[in-house]
């Protein structure tokens, strides 16, 4: 048993390092917003100080917290080149589930709680803005369920700062008007079709909504597994990807979130975007 157990230790020390190789530190970020202490976890490149480098924001959805986003979305990984934000939210009042707001989440509509997570966004933007180099132009959201809708929330009332979003598993606020408050922008929408919770006809009719505000062609295209696209005359494509499960984040899915964003804009608008 002794020489078993030194074997194990020996073979953990042995493969460790690989492991952690894999899997790049995040480090914890906090900013003070009206009295309450904010936090998100952090990916950033070596070059972040030193070159324009795109930001992507990613949102956990109710209940969830900047740890498991961080683990089920992984974006950092797959797109190791840009910098990734997973922030934590606050009990919050539930749409669909939790009334009573004993979990972590984020407002949904504008004017909600104070407006207070659209106040965290401004702070962390400020403050990566001050710490690393971030491309204006290339600045993202993306999120599941609650965070997703907080993704439409973030296309409304700072939609000037997105270069695209690409919401997951959720709809947006039936209060708004989509062609009131959105403005073309690139958008991709994850939806399961078998989703319990943020039923798919809801869904369905967000996404029509987006392509109507986007200016898509009436027929997609296939554009990967699960995935179509429509084309817009003013650059501001719509991809739906469908998938036949429920309300579970899809993570088979991320690397056509990676690839949607990393072509929106096209480079030539930020020449000097990785």
């Amino acid at each position: 048993m002794i020489r078993l157990s030194a074997f194990l230790s020996a073979a953990c020390l042995l493969f460790a390092p690989a492991a952690f190789a894999e899997s790049p530190p995040l480090r914890s970020l906090s900013v003070e917003v009206a009295g309450l202490t904010r936090e998100a976890l952090v990916y950033a490149p070596s070059t972040a100080t030193e070159k324009a480098t795109p930001l992507v924001l990613v949102f956990h959805g109710h209940g969830g917290n900047m740890n498991n986003s961080a683990r089920s979305f992984a974006i950092h990984l797959a797109w190791p080149e840009a910098l990734v934000v997973y922030p934590q939210g606050i009990p919050t009042p539930g749409r669909l589930t939790d009334p009573e707001g004993k979990k972590n989440g984020w407002q949904s509509k504008p004017g909600d709680q104070g407006d207070r997570d659209l106040a965290f966004f401004d702070a962390l933007l400020e403050k990566l803005k001050a710490d690393y180099k971030v491309n204006p132009q290339r600045i993202y959201s993306t999120g599941h369920s609650n965070g997703g809708g907080f993704t439409y929330l973030l296309w409304t009332a700072r939609g000037e700062v997105l270069a695209a979003v690409a919401p997951s598993g959720s709809a947006r606020a039936k209060s708004e008007n989509a062609a009131a408050l959105l403005k073309p922008k690139p958008a991709m929408h994850l939806a399961g079709e078998n989703d319990p919770l943020v039923k798919y006809v809801w869904q369905e009719a967000s996404m029509k909504s987006v392509r109507e505000v986007n200016g898509c062609e009436e027929t997609g295209t296939p554009w990967g597994e699960h995935s179509t696209l429509y084309a817009s005359a003013g650059g501001t494509p719509f991809v739906s990807y469908i998938h036949p499960g429920g309300h579970e984040f899809p993570k088979e899915a991320v690397p056509q979130i990676v690839r949607f964003f990393q072509e929106n804009p096209p480079k030539e608008v930020s020449p000097s975007a990785p």
